[in-house]
C-alpha cells in the first residue's frame, strides 16, 4: 500500500512537470576591443504584441556606488525598457536585477511554473534583450515565440555590436 501512494506521488509530479513550459535564454556578450571597455547594462523582458511588457527577467548593472556614482543613474540608458517597465521599479528587484557581467555566454532559465512565467496567459509574446555600455553603443534583439510550446523549439538572433548571439529555447 506504501509503494502504490509512493507512485501514485511521482506520478503526480511528473504529470505536473509536463504540463510546465520552461524558457531557456542563452546571452553572449561579445568582448570589445575598445580603449575604454565598460561591461554593458542589459535588460531581458516578454512583451506583448501591443509592446507591454509581459515579464522583467533580468536587469544586470552596475549595483554598487563607483567614481561615476550610483549605476542605477544609467539605467535610462537602457532606453525601451526604461519606457516600458524601468522607471516605475523600484530597483534593486528581486529575483530580476543583478551584477553586470563580464564578455561570455550566460544562460538564464525560467520555470513556466516560477514567478516570471506563470502568469503568462496562452498566445504570442517577443522575448527582448537591449544592452548599453557606457562610452558605447545600444541594441536591441527581439526573438517572437508562442506561449506555452507544444513543442520543443530554438531560435537565435545575432546582435551587431553590444550583444553577440541570442537564444530562446522553450521546452513544453
Amino acid at each position: 500500500m506504501r509503494s502504490l501512494l509512493v507512485l501514485l506521488a511521482l506520478a503526480s509530479l511528473m504529470t505536473a512537470r509536463l504540463s510546465a513550459a520552461d524558457l531557456t535564454v542563452n546571452v553572449e556578450i561579445p568582448r570589445l576591443d575598445v580603449s575604454e571597455y565598460h561591461r554593458p547594462y542589459v535588460a531581458i523582458w516578454i512583451q506583448t504584441p501591443e509592446r507591454k511588457v509581459a515579464a522583467n527577467l533580468a536587469v544586470w548593472y552596475q549595483q554598487s556606488a563607483g567614481a561615476d556614482g550610483k549605476g542605477e543613474k544609467w539605467l535610462p540608458d537602457l532606453r525601451q525598457w526604461w519606457r516600458r517597465s524601468g522607471r516605475g521599479l523600484e530597483m534593486p528587484v528581486d529575483g530580476i536585477s543583478g551584477a553586470t557581467r563580464p564578455a561570455g555566454k550566460h544562460e538564464l532559465s525560467f520555470d513556466g511554473k516560477g514567478k516570471h512565467l506563470s502568469k503568462l496567459k496562452p498566445g504570442k509574446y517577443t522575448l527582448v534583450i537591449e544592452a548599453s555600455r557606457e562610452v558605447g553603443g545600444r541594441e536591441l534583439v527581439e526573438i517572437p515565440f508562442q506561449w506555452p510550446a507544444k513543442s520543443q523549439a530554438t531560435e537565435t538572433r545575432r546582435g551587431e555590436e553590444e550583444l553577440g548571439s541570442v537564444s530562446l529555447k522553450l521546452t513544453p
